[in-house]
């Protein structure tokens, strides 16, 4: 059949956009304009086919498929290229601050010793001031004994912030070590593995106990408190007249809480909040330790305000489940006190950092601000009544489709939420890991994976799904993925650390037996059959 005899009502059905192609000598839309992305020519191998068709456009329409799935690679090459130019682009901004810090600790070091040699001439009669060599012992001693506080807090402000902050207030400092079974252990596990006469033998695992010494005494303490909640406002209450009178620290607690506190009496006066965003970035600054009051919630909330290093976190259980919150009100003064005089244990909990990269993007640098979680990022389908095709990678490997509701992506410490309600394993929390679990996936073998903290994972829409993602950030913040865009997750490198009652494995499997009842059972009667 010749060109000439096409339906002519196929252009007229596709209006203004059909016109707009330059048409070729032969009566065909000319190619090159007309395959601009996979989009059109998916668009154009959808169109009604044409009775009596020829071989001649059978291959063309072939020709179209290669086409459109050369557009498909091309596309993932591009997500694929992205994540690694916003991965570097991390790295090298973390980079760069921590060579400011460095720069910054040799100019107040050169700048003491000034001071020091200028002190000691003026004063030679009496004993001169050894500060910078007590502050390098103090450092020494941090690289051979532990990790420190400034190793931990890592702050990526401006050095006139610090500056200001250091004048009105001094942070406490302190160390964190391994120990184990109660006992220091001086061994640091960086070699897992040794080749001692050509043997290959595992070395002491690096996960042990994680023990939070204080060096300096704590100052300041902010109270984060679960809304609408009268347990909760009275205890508020009571604690912080506990801590100003009995402690005298300086206490911050949020806008709505002051108000409440100053409605009920003029006397909490002396209690501290913030007034806008900005002074929230600071808090890290100022304070030496957070006490939560509520569930899991407000531990999430309490960590999602610190956008880069978090201070200690002692979480009070006023909630439902509470796997984060081993501390029971009503001993709150003894934990306090304890936890004041330390040492404690304490659980390192992992965060995910989350990239959104838009396919709109102009270059690789062009990415919405990180979002940083606890416990899980969810991709799923939204109000639509499609699957939801998400396609994974991992270190930029193809790992899989995603045919189901979802995907989430979690922490180990998001492993008793959402993860484990999908079929997800539960996973220590102090165990370095990303869990890798479908929601309801239209597939008989997906099984859910644990990948390695040290990858990063890339999940994209591509460009012929049915319908758009949602994704949402430890159930907050949910934003609309359009084909072409991508999700990039890495592990953060902010942990949440959180106050142990007794160890972190203590806890954790306290809290499955309680709160899930996990392999809850009656034990089987003795008075039956029995082996011979």
């Amino acid at each position: 059949m010749s060109p000439s005899k096409l339906n002519p009502t196929d252009s007229c059905e596709h209006g203004d956009e059909s016109s707009s192609y330059p048409q070729s000598d032969n009566g065909f839309p000319d190619s090159v304009s007309l395959i601009h992305s996979e989009k059109a020519v998916q668009e154009l191998l959808q169109q009604t086919p044409i009775q009596g068709t020829d071989d001649h456009l059978i291959e063309f329409s072939e020709a179209l498929r290669t086409v459109a799935k050369a557009l498909r690679r091309a596309a993932e090459g591009k997500v694929a290229a992205q994540a690694e130019a916003a991965e570097w682009k991390r790295r090298f901004e973390l980079e760069s601050a921590r060579n400011l810090q460095l720069e910054h600790r040799e100019r107040i070091q050169g700048e003491c010793d000034r001071d020091f040699n200028d002190k000691k001439i003026e004063n030679s009669a009496n004993k001169p001031v050894m500060w910078n060599q007590t502050h390098e012992r103090s450092e020494d001693c941090c690289m051979e004994h532990g990790i420190c506080s400034h190793e931990v807090l890592r702050d990526g402000g401006t050095d006139s912030d610090s500056n200001m902050v250091n004048k009105m207030m001094r942070k406490a400092s302190f160390k964190l070590s391994w120990w184990c079974k109660g006992e220091n252990d001086d061994q640091h596990k960086h070699d897992i593995v040794s080749f001692e006469r050509g043997n290959i033998t595992t070395a002491e695992r690096s996960s042990k106990q994680i023990s939070l010494k204080w060096e300096s005494c704590p100052q300041t303490v902010l109270i984060l408190t679960k809304p609408n909640s009268t347990s909760v406002r009275i205890l508020c209450a009571e604690m912080v007249r506990w801590l100003k009178e009995h402690k005298r620290l300086n206490i911050f607690v949020e806008p709505r809480v002051r108000g409440e506190l100053l409605a009920e009496s003029s006397y909490f006066s002396f209690v501290q909040t913030w007034d806008d965003d900005r002074e929230i970035l600071r808090l890290h600054m100022k304070v030496d330790l957070v006490v939560t009051l509520g569930g899991d919630g407000t531990v999430l909330w309490a960590a999602s305000m610190f956008k880069g290093p978090v201070p200690p976190i002692v979480p009070f259980s006023l909630g439902s489940l509470g796997f984060m919150t081993p501390f029971y009100s009503e001993h709150y003064r003894d934990c306090l006190d304890s936890v004041l005089r330390g040492p404690i244990s304490i659980t390192l909990r992992h965060r995910l950092q989350c990239h959104v990269v838009r396919d709109s993007a102009r270059n690789e640098y062009e990415t919405e601000e990180p979002f940083l979680v606890l416990n899980e990022v969810t991709i799923d389908h939204g109000i639509s009544s499609f699957l939801t095709n998400l396609e994974c990678y991992c270190d930029n490997s193809f790992v899989t489709c995603v045919q189901g509701d979802g995907l989430i992506l979690s922490t180990t410490s998001g492993s008793t939420a959402y993860s484990l309600a999908a079929g997800g394993s539960m996973v220590h929390p102090q165990v370095p890991a990303i869990l890798f679990t479908p929601i309801c996936p239209h597939s008989l073998s997906f099984r859910p994976l644990i990948l390695p903290e040290h990858v990063t994972v890339q999940v994209q829409v591509p460009y012929n799904s049915r319908s758009p993602a949602w994704v949402s950030f430890d159930g907050k913040d949910r934003k609309q993925l359009a084909a072409g865009d991508a999700l990039v997750c890495s592990m953060a490198p902010w942990p949440v650390p959180t106050a142990c009652q007794v160890d972190s494995t203590n806890d954790f499997l306290r809290s499955i037996h309680e709160g899930l009842h996990w392999n809850l059972r009656k034990i089987q009667s003795f008075d039956g059959p029995r082996e011979q």
